[in-house]
């Protein structure tokens, strides 16, 4: 385990927003937020269209789902097999239609159509987990949380900066090693980071500035060295 020193919170996210910088992208939700004025609901709608599937595929469906359903009330009384065609992008689009127009309905029926922006809330939704609900608390609220998923997850245990084996440890973890100003824009930086420098299978470690404080890089280097 490296030493805390090596790498501290400020470092990591001017290294990251360097990086990132490069390639001018950003995130499906990211790209909802802005285009949808940080309207907490397709937020809410478009994190839930997203699990399992590529950021492409979660804008082709959300756009499509809310050129036709743009608020609960809309989403709600809308006909299955519309909704069904319209999310079919971005997979397991049976499950997922039922569930956001019930989510839909759910908001009407207890919050008057409006997102709760409480955690507690959010969890009780159906299809809304921790991932889910902090990215609704960050994306449309702009409230500090820190959404885990796969890139997350993968990143912060390739740095060494976690060691975990699951996306609630790592979201602990983490909450400790950042300040909590940073919070709001991990998730981003490190999405967009994992998809385009430290990808899942060869990952760039010849243009990551990172990549001599990385375990990954370490250990590869480590192995290398056996074998020869």
């Amino acid at each position: 385990m490296r030493n805390p020193k090596d790498l501290d919170d400020r470092r990591l996210i001017a290294e990251l927003r360097a990086m990132v910088r490069q390639f001018d992208e950003s995130t499906a939700l990211a790209q909802v937020r802005e285009r949808q004025k940080k309207d907490p609901f397709k937020v809410l709608i478009a994190t839930v269209l997203s699990q399992r599937t590529r950021d492409e595929n979660t804008t082709r469906a959300s756009n499509s789902l809310f050129s036709e359903y743009p608020t609960a009330e809309a989403l709600a009384k809308a006909r299955i097999r519309d909704v069904e065609r319209r999310v079919k992008p971005s997979g397991f689009y049976h499950v997922k239609a039922r569930k956001i127009r019930e989510i839909a309905r759910i908001l009407l029926e207890r919050y008057e159509g409006r997102v709760p922006s409480k955690m507690e809330e959010l969890l009780e939704l159906p299809s809304v987990g921790r991932k889910t609900a902090n990215c609704v608390l960050v994306y449309a609220f702009g409230k500090p949380a820190i959404p885990v998923d796969t890139h997350v997850h993968r990143v912060s245990n390739r740095l060494g900066i976690v060691h975990t084996k699951n996306p609630e440890e790592t979201e602990e973890q983490l909450s400790h090693f950042l300040d909590k100003a940073y919070w709001i824009e991990i998730n981003e930086l490190m999405v967009e980071f994992g998809k385009t420098i430290c990808r899942p299978i060869g990952p760039r470690c010849d243009i990551c500035r990172l990549n001599r404080l990385c375990d990954y890089t370490r250990n590869e280097k480590s192995l290398l060295q056996k074998r020869t």
